[in-house]
């Protein structure tokens, strides 16, 4: 089921494993176990020097809205679209406030990710985000002053914290490695096959259902992004 999944570009983690095995095979076994099994057949690309989770000093808000963290990936859709995945997360809760997929993350998709958010919500005491122009443009060097989300954060008192240059996502937010690492966790592609070389089509907008962060719950399978065309 590993290489099965590997090879249709698909995330092949234990988690994943778990669901397939209950749900097409009738097999019920723990994530541990997967891999465990895994490991021992020479399926998992060891990282000798990745830091031990021992090593990591956690920090968490005390209270709901104390404190909110935002960062974005790179996925790649079904169709091969590549699109960014923009979330929200509550650092005391771990909830996925929103997750929302863009062609490009931008100043204005942030801010309308988190209006949207404080809508459903509330706002919260304080924002963490790294140091990207989307979030903060103190870092950009240039004239322009605050942009959008820097102003609205500033009009509702939220107090806005950005990570210090070059840190490792880990260091900056935990959204920055956790939301979709077990579900959707980004992998390199499948080579492209010669038509999709050529073909141009619009890029697309498409949204996930907010969660919980972390691994995902048992049941339901990972959501799957489905590109939605553009009006």
């Amino acid at each position: 089921m590993r290489k099965e999944l590997d090879g249709q570009g698909l995330d092949a983690g234990p988690q994943t494993i778990c669901w397939h095995l209950e749900h097409h095979h009738g097999i019920r076994v723990s994530a541990a176990t997967v891999s465990r099994y895994l490991t021992r057949h020479g399926l998992v690309v060891p990282e000798p020097k990745k830091r031990p989770k021992s090593s990591y000093i956690r920090f968490v808000a005390e209270l709901p809205n104390e404190r909110w963290q935002s960062h974005f990936i790179r996925w790649r859709l079904a169709d091969r679209t590549e699109v960014e995945i923009v979330s929200w997360l509550d650092d005391h809760s771990r909830l996925a406030l929103s997750i929302t997929a863009h062609p490009v993350t931008t100043g204005e998709v942030t801010l309308a990710t988190f209006r949207a958010a404080v809508a459903a919500h509330g706002a919260p005491a304080s924002t963490l985000t790294d140091n990207g122009n989307a979030c903060t443009t103190r870092f950009a060097g240039g004239p322009g002053g605050r942009n959008g989300q820097e102003n609205e954060l500033r009009r509702l008192g939220v107090t806005q914290k950005n990570g210090r240059p070059s840190l490792r996502p880990r260091a900056r937010s935990k959204d920055s490695s956790r939301p979709c690492r077990n579900g959707c966790a980004p992998r390199p592609p499948p080579p492209p096959s010669p038509s999709s070389r050529t073909s141009s089509t619009p890029s697309p907008t498409c949204t996930t259902t907010a969660g919980r962060t972390g691994h995902w719950p048992a049941g339901p399978p990972p959501p799957t992004l489905t590109a939605v065309a553009e009006n």
